[in-house]
């Protein structure tokens, strides 16, 4: 059994041993993907795959009615109660994949205040966002209750609600670890959990908090891990964790190196999966054209800026958090309706920055690779590498945006000679075929590849800014016009005692 909050330090100090004990039985064949017609996505419906009529329907309501190959795939294995490890392409709905079985598994029995049943965990509080929007209204059909933890947000509201009780967390590591620490919520109870992106939370450190977290859930609840990317620093988290897991590779991209097989564990792939490869063929995700722009550097500005003012929802990556805030103002200052979303806004900020992305406010979104992963919006049909992403797994997750959900996309990287050689080598490992093109400012190429078109020029103001900030009052008495010779107010203030020696 896990350790629960609270634990006498040589009770947790003991824990990892009691885990490595259980290792060995962690490590048995490694099963793949369920039937061709499963990964192929074939007729299959929900209703096929053993979910219950009554979350069918509230699928159907949503306009669901198909299940995703990564989702006929796995589905059947987690209502099963097997631990599943899977890698599908970014965008292959991977949330529904996971999150729709686990509440049937827990549908039917209460949960007890601060001691949810089901954990989600996700590396960062957009995502978190997002897999509790997904499954809020499957939840609500099965009359279970969720609940997110993610910082940036008020902790003490969010002790509220887990004392109120709820089935399911879905967590970011920092801040349920926090909540642990506070006593406002108990891992005991844990029946099934599963770990969204779990090689991103090792990028941005989380590695130690998820294996802290990881131990006090009870050995023998069912886990689940998903990822775009599975590569060797998740293959410590298999080894440890997972008990003989269904793997299923689907559709996938980039898998930079392939996840260690231990004795006793088969290495067997399925059609369509190759669970040793060092890079997956991005051909077999989503339709996307990916396009290489060569252009000289004194025109990456111009270059840049004509795709943006082109029409849809654009996505533009850069490396900087800095670079992010001048590039979208400086879209806005010749007419694109441009926002800039990266790590040093507050939360607050975030959230509006991409409710006018979503909504159209805002129809071109500067980022830096924080929005790379797990955010879905909807009809994004460019991203635009600005600064080429530092190695195949950013590229992957950068990629991702755009042709979600079935949809095609294009990709396009500006590629300026310093960055040749960088460019053709990230290529190369990521398995991507490059369609190289030189560009120069309105060019008729550049349309038909973007859609670029010479911006506006008229200054846009940001979109949470609903008029031009007005001087007050005061200001405007201070510099009205004045008639001529009218004398300019004086306002300097008297030196103490001038007054008495001015009237003698």
């Amino acid at each position: 059994m896990g350790a629960a909050d609270g634990e006498a330090s040589a009770a947790e100090a003991s824990e990892p041993e009691r885990r490595g004990t259980k290792a060995g039985s962690r490590h048995g064949q490694v099963t793949t993907t369920a039937s061709p017609r499963a990964a192929a996505g074939g007729e299959a419906r929900f209703a096929d795959l053993g979910l219950p009529p009554v979350l069918v329907q509230a699928l159907r309501r949503g306009g669901i009615d198909r299940p995703f190959p990564i989702q006929a795939a796995v589905i059947p294995d987690i209502l099963a109660g097997r631990d599943v490890l899977g890698r599908a392409a970014t965008g292959s709905g991977k949330t529904l994949a996971f999150g729709l079985p686990l509440l049937v598994r827990l549908f039917g029995a209460p949960s007890s205040p601060r001691r949810p049943r089901g954990l989600i965990l996700a590396p960062t509080r957009e995502l978190a966002i997002q897999i509790e929007t997904a499954l809020d209204e499957p939840a609500r059909s099965l009359g279970l209750r969720l609940a997110t933890a993610v910082g940036g947000l008020p902790i003490k509201k969010q002790e509220e609600r887990l004392a109120r009780g709820v089935d399911v967390v879905i967590a970011t590591p920092g801040r349920l670890t926090d909540l642990l620490g506070r006593k406002a919520v108990q891992l005991g109870d844990i029946r099934v959990v599963a770990v969204d992106e779990a090689d991103h939370m090792a990028e941005l450190g989380f590695l130690p908090q998820l294996t802290a977290l990881l131990n006090k859930v009870p050995g023998e609840a069912q886990q689940l891990l998903f990822s775009a990317t599975l590569d060797e620093t998740v293959d410590g988290l298999v080894q440890r964790y997972l008990r003989e897991p269904a793997t299923h590779a689907i559709g996938a991209g980039p898998a930079v190196a392939s996840i260690a097989t231990s004795p006793g564990r088969a290495d067997t792939a399925a059609a369509g999966e190759d669970s040793t490869e060092e890079l997956g063929s991005v051909a077999a995700g989503p339709n996307i054209a990916h396009f290489a722009l060569h252009v000289r550097r004194a025109d990456k500005r111009a270059v840049v800026s004509e795709i943006a003012a082109r029409p849809g929802r654009t996505l533009l990556f850069v490396r900087t958090q800095h670079g992010a805030d001048k590039l979208a103002r400086k879209l806005r200052e010749i007419g694109v309706g441009a926002v800039a979303l990266h790590g040093g806004k507050a939360q607050n900020q975030r959230s509006r920055t991409l409710a006018a992305f979503a909504d159209g406010t805002a129809p071109v979104l500067v980022a830096t690779d924080v929005a790379a992963r797990g955010l879905h919006i909807d009809d994004v049909s460019l991203v635009v590498h600005v600064d080429p992403p530092a190695d195949p797994k950013d590229y992957l997750h950068r990629t991702g945006r755009t042709a979600r959900a079935g949809a095609s996309g294009t990709v396009v990287t500006i590629v300026t000679p310093d960055d040749r050689d960088e460019a053709a080598q990230l290529a190369r490992r990521a398995a991507v075929t490059l369609t190289d093109v030189e560009v120069r400012p309105g060019d008729r190429r550049l349309a038909e590849i973007t859609g670029a078109r010479r911006p506006s020029g008229r200054p846009l103001l940001e979109p949470s800014t609903s008029a031009v900030p007005q001087p007050d009052s005061s200001e405007r008495s201070r510099f009205r016009p004045r008639p001529k010779g009218e004398s300019r107010p004086h306002n300097k203030k008297r030196k103490p005692g001038a007054a008495r020696r001015s009237s003698r």
